[in-house]
């Protein structure tokens, strides 16, 4: 069946029963040149455990832009971060559709299997995996729409093409099913007008605009996907496991353990309530046993998890009162060190109530800069500002292995990077790297990490526009009541029902991610919540402000840079033959060197101011000496005859040999095959000039 659907900016085409055909649901999607299949598989059989057993792949084939593997291997291997992160927004769209009780194993899969530079992969795989779910016998009550949102001359755009979303001052992606927003994905995206830049941050008013805009798209879509499939869907006989209320055993611990319970929810701290509450467990196990009840351990711990559930809530509704004391609207203590690792280039000690994040920052040259492949991109880009997140098993009291990032690591870094990138200048020299080290976590460390971040980046001398801060927010709904959390810690996430963060400056919003576990939120609670996550945010910025005025700059091991141009014509010159001048430039003055051949630009990047200075006038000689016309700050090079001797000092052992000083600041090289003795710097050694060719020096033992 081929079905074509015109809706919010796009035609879709949509070919069901041809292609996947054993799997649950399957649909193979075209846009545009763009192709994508998505499939959903399940097992008969469902888990034991109380969990969705929902695994989530999102698939680039390099045949889709016409491309082979690089590398080693000619095959797609691990797959990289962009695709982890855009299999992360999927499920975080469409786990929230699936019913109680479903606990089958699930796999859905969406393979990009032809791209097209114009067209948003993410947003189309969204929608294709959508459609296969809904298509199979898994019973969703209606199809999810996702949309992406930019904004150019101050108007918001539905679904801007990927050249379109360059120019754009926002990015905001928006998953939701008819009238309920699922998951929200935004950033500021900087620009720079008359070399001033901007961070395009936006007011809450705005965001509020930009998701009803998406909303209305959105219910749109999802009728529009459920009117056209609905009529194809598979039959559903699958049977759900039962969830019971507790029972006896919640009457037994409301009656007999109530106190103790509530005692470990608001007096102890999270390690203590975990073995505590564990401790109940088997007191409450013992006990039983002695009267004869036959009560296993995981229906008295899932029993104390509802009792627990239900006094964490019910005492933030009906007291205002969290489990340590706060109330709603207050952010727990700060405490901020910076520069406390003396050969870093910029660090922050980050430390909110129970969660502290040590963030360092790195500074380096282009080479530095990550690149990486995009189907929807000819050449590689190059990403200059970098954001790592770790996450140890020992911040949480665990002991665990600690193993490569995953998708949880991946996306925080992903998070807090989206969140200060608009702070850095567009065009700052160097190639910046944040590490956040997450060394205790009770509640978004995620939001550390941009606190952390923002002020490891002024420590290491970075002239960010303004420090931006990050908070995490919650929301509890029942009934008609419901009660907004600012900066919420692990037990207020668990057992609430939204996970809201926002990060900005005091002009606004650069970053903001939410999942909301009940559905759809009205407007006037998303706006109260925005609100009430700006009030935390300028009182954290506050206290950054004060930390920021104390950040003493270790000026003596940050990176240095020299920027100038010469004759565009001249660049190979300076690299040499195979990468020789540049490479023995590079080792003897301990400085890394990035060539525009475009522009002519040379940018010279080290530690020693000296070394920078000297590399730059040893460039400029050399390609003066290479036929210019231009005198003008234009050294003479000594002049040396073949045969003249010298008894000269060593200045530098490099790979393939030492430079030996001569007269007048000139260095000669002795090549490694001339000596057989080791030569190390300060070694006086008797030399004699071999050749002299592009203004370079060779020695020979004398």
């Amino acid at each position: 069946m081929r079905h074509e659907i015109n809706i919010n900016n796009h035609l879709e085409i949509f070919e069901t029963n041809k292609v996947a055909k054993q799997a649950a649901g399957a649909v193979l999607m075209q846009e545009k040149n763009a192709v994508v299949l998505a499939t959903v598989a399940r097992e008969e059989k469902m888990v034991e455990e109380d969990f969705l057993p929902l695994t989530v792949q999102y698939i680039e084939k390099a045949y889709a832009a016409g491309r082979i593997p690089g590398g080693y291997v000619k095959r797609e291997t691990k797959p990289g971060d962009n695709e982890t992160l855009s299999a992360r927004i999927i499920d975080r769209s469409l786990r929230p559709l699936f019913p109680k009780g479903y606990a089958y194993p699930t796999q859905i899969v969406v393979m990009v299997l032809s791209a097209d530079p114009e067209v948003d992969l993410q947003v189309m795989s969204l929608n294709a995996a959508s459609i296969a779910l809904y298509l199979s016998d898994i019973p969703i009550k209606a199809p999810v729409c996702g949309v992406r949102i930019g904004r150019m001359n101050n108007e918001f755009v539905l679904n801007p093409s990927n050249s379109e979303l360059k120019n754009s001052t926002l990015d905001l992606y928006v998953a939701g099913v008819k009238d309920e927003l699922l998951m929200i994905e935004m950033r500021a995206l900087a620009n720079k007008q008359n070399g001033q830049h901007y961070m395009n941050e936006l007011n809450e008013d705005d965001v509020l605009k930009a998701l009803e805009f998406a909303g209305n798209a959105i219910l749109r879509g999802s009728n529009e996907y459920e009117r056209v499939f609905a009529a194809y869907r598979k039959n559903s006989k699958l049977e759900f496991k039962i969830e019971t209320d507790g029972g006896k055993i919640v009457d037994f611990i409301k009656n007999s353990y109530i106190s103790k319970l509530k005692i470990a929810i608001n007096q102890m701290a999270k390690s203590e309530r975990a073995s505590e509450i564990s401790q109940i467990a088997k007191e409450i196990e013992n006990e039983a046993s002695a009267i004869e009840n036959e009560w296993k351990i995981e229906d008295i711990e899932k029993a104390l998890y509802l009792c627990k559930r239900e006094l964490v809530r019910s005492q933030i509704l009906n007291e205002n009162k969290r489990a340590d004391g706060r109330g709603l609207k207050d952010v727990r203590k700060i405490d901020i060190e910076t520069n406390i690792l003396p050969n870093a280039h910029g660090s922050c000690l980050f430390t909110r109530g129970q969660t502290q994040a040590l963030v360092i920052a790195t500074l380096g040259s282009d080479n530095d800069a990550q690149m990486s492949d995009l189907l929807t991109e000819k050449n590689p880009i190059c990403e200059k500002f970098m954001v790592n997140y770790n996450f140890p098993g020992f911040s949480v009291g665990e002991a665990t292995p600690i193993k490569a990032p995953g998708r949880r690591e991946l996306g925080h870094g992903n998070l807090a990077k989206r969140a200060l990138h608009p702070s850095i200048d567009t065009d700052y020299i160097h190639t910046i790297r944040l590490v956040s080290e997450i060394l205790e976590s009770n509640g978004s460390s995620s939001m550390a990490t941009v606190c952390g971040g923002a002020l490891a980046l002024r420590a290491a001398g970075v002239k960010s526009e303004k420090l931006v801060a990050g908070v995490a927010m919650g929301l509890v709904f029942e009934d008609e009541k419901y009660a907004i959390l600012t900066d919420i810690m692990g037990l207020e996430d668990h057992d609430g029902d939204m996970d809201f963060k926002v990060a900005g400056s005091y002009k606004g919003i650069t970053a903001l991610q939410m999942d909301i576990k009940l559905g759809g939120i009205e407007q006037q609670v998303l706006k109260e919540a925005l609100y009430q996550a700006k009030e935390a945010r300028e009182h954290i910025l506050q206290l950054m402000e004060e930390a920021n005025q104390n950040i003493v700059v270790n000026e003596a091991i940050l990176p240095k840079i020299e920027i100038f141009n010469v004759d565009p014509n001249k660049i190979p010159d300076i690299i040499g033959q195979g990468g020789k001048t540049i490479k023995e430039i590079i080792e003897k003055f301990e400085v890394n060197i990035d060539l525009d051949r475009d522009k002519g630009e040379v940018k010279i990047a080290g530690i020693n101011h000296g070394f920078i200075s000297q590399s730059k006038e040893y460039i400029l000689n050399l390609v003066h000496s290479k036929g210019s016309n231009k005198k003008r700050d234009r050294k003479e090079v000594p002049k040396f005859d073949i045969g003249e001797e010298f008894i000269g000092k060593v200045q530098k052992v490099v790979e393939f040999g030492v430079f030996v000083e001569l007269r007048d600041g000139v260095d000669g090289l002795l090549h490694n095959s001339k000596f057989k003795e080791k030569l190390e710097i300060g070694n006086e050694v008797k030399v004699k000039v071999a050749e002299i060719k592009n203004g370079k020096v060779s020695l020979d033992l004398a």
